[in-house]
């Protein structure tokens, strides 16, 4: 299994496009694979004929597990199994020994790259388990996964105990409220089963509400002159820059410069320690056309003037909805926006996009009746108007940053100056 991103460990196997004792070429597609939000191809590193398949559909697997065996002698027209040479798919482009341990017999040994789930984290939390601890103990599922019987095994069997403050009050035992019933009427109503993507998005956002106390922040701006001057330079912008001029990379550099000026909302949370992340890479929620969500990742934007930022959204977007994303290019964002306003919201309170402390979500812009100050004294003028809203993670950002961070994206939209941009 190939490794497709600095965080990925694991992959599910979607389908194979070969079978056993089938020919296959060097870098002919050998199997198709999902991480959490992107499916990639498998190439085959070497020619040859398919002697074993050791995973099948749906299996998850993780990276560097040996997926099949390809005899490289093997010809296309006898499509025998020879067993002379015997090599291992463990990569594209690379090729190793048969005689290499399998993923069985490594399973049991700490692995610092290994998953572990949101809810075995959760118990790591609450008893006070390191990292380094969690990935100490053996797995019983599957290629040596870590389950929640195996942590509580290990609590069981711990040889040390943390010591625990003692509690003020007896601790409430858990609700016995039951789940609400849900009617189904036989005839009338219809199941839809969740696909691979939308459980993947659910467990996400139940895993960020839990971890992160969320705070949401709400500012209106005024964003008149922005939409006065796209609405006058778009088709010469496309003209001379052969790019679509939307709103998004506008907002993608007002939020990369005001990180820029706040630079602890750039920033993880790792246990008790804050990552304060140098780079600026703005992811920005997209739509599927199957009704899901991906985020695509802007990087460096803090270092592309309107014209890359533009180019880079609108091949980000394009790939979005051709279902063209590389592993890479939804990866290692550190801030996320979510233009809610795309679909005709006046606001929203957006779910932080973990392990980021802060999202943005930009409302619709409407046209309405503003009160200004002019040299003349106050008037009521027509105004473009839009409503930012800023969820943060209030451990480690509280309101005067979330707010002053805020204020700042208002600014930079409200003060737009195409000449800074460009």
């Amino acid at each position: 299994m190939p490794k497709m991103g600095e965080s990925i460990s694991e992959a599910t196997i979607i389908s194979w496009l070969k079978n056993v004792g089938e020919y296959v070429e060097a870098e002919e597609t050998l199997l198709e694979v999902a991480t959490d939000k992107v499916d990639s191809d498998v190439p085959a590193p070497v020619s040859g004929v398919i002697t074993e398949i050791r995973f099948q559909k749906d299996a998850i697997v993780e990276v560097g597990t040996v997926l099949a065996l390809i005899d490289s002698q093997g010809k296309q027209e006898s499509g025998s199994k020879k067993q002379e040479v015997k090599q291992e798919v463990a990569a594209p482009g690379s090729v190793v020994p048969s005689s290499k341990p399998t993923a069985q017999s490594i399973a049991h040994k700490a692995n610092p790259d290994a998953f572990i789930s949101p809810l075995i984290i959760s118990i790591a939390q609450k008893e006070n388990l390191s990292i380094e601890e969690l990935q100490s103990i053996p797995g019983s599922g599957a290629d040596g996964r870590l389950q929640k019987s195996d942590v509580f095994h290990y609590l069981k069997n711990r040889t040390y105990r943390l010591q625990s403050k003692p509690m003020a009050t007896v601790q409430q035992p858990a609700s016995t409220y039951p789940a609400p019933k849900i009617n189904f009427i036989e005839g009338k109503d219809h199941i839809v089963e969740m696909d691979r993507m939308r459980k993947m998005i659910a467990d996400h956002m139940v895993y960020s509400k839990q971890t992160s106390p969320h705070v949401t922040s709400y500012i209106e701006v005024d964003v008149t002159n922005l939409v006065n001057w796209r609405n006058e330079h778009k088709d010469k912008f496309q003209e001379k820059y052969n790019q679509k001029l939307t709103y998004t990379p506008v907002f993608v550099q007002a939020v990369a410069r005001a990180v820029q000026d706040f630079p602890m909302i750039n920033v993880s949370v790792d246990g008790k320690s804050i990552i304060v992340h140098k780079d600026i890479n703005i992811g920005m929620a997209t739509a599927l056309p199957s009704g899901n969500l991906i985020v695509p990742v802007v990087k460096n934007a803090n270092e592309k003037d309107l014209v890359a930022l533009a180019a880079d959204v609108n091949s980000l977007a394009e790939a979005s909805r051709n279902n063209k994303l590389k592993p890479e290019e939804i990866q290692g964002s550190t801030f996320t926006i979510s233009n809610v306003g795309t679909f005709g919201s006046l606001m929203g309170t957006p779910i932080i996009n973990q392990p980021e402390v802060a999202i943005l979500a930009l409302g619709i812009i409407k046209k309405r009746p503003e009160v200004i100050s002019t040299a003349k004294g106050d008037e009521i003028a027509i105004r473009s108007m839009m409503f930012l809203s800023l969820s943060f993670d209030h451990r480690v950002v509280d309101g005067f940053l979330g707010g002053s961070f805020l204020r700042k994206v208002g600014d930079y939209l409200e003060q737009f100056d195409i000449n800074t941009l460009l």
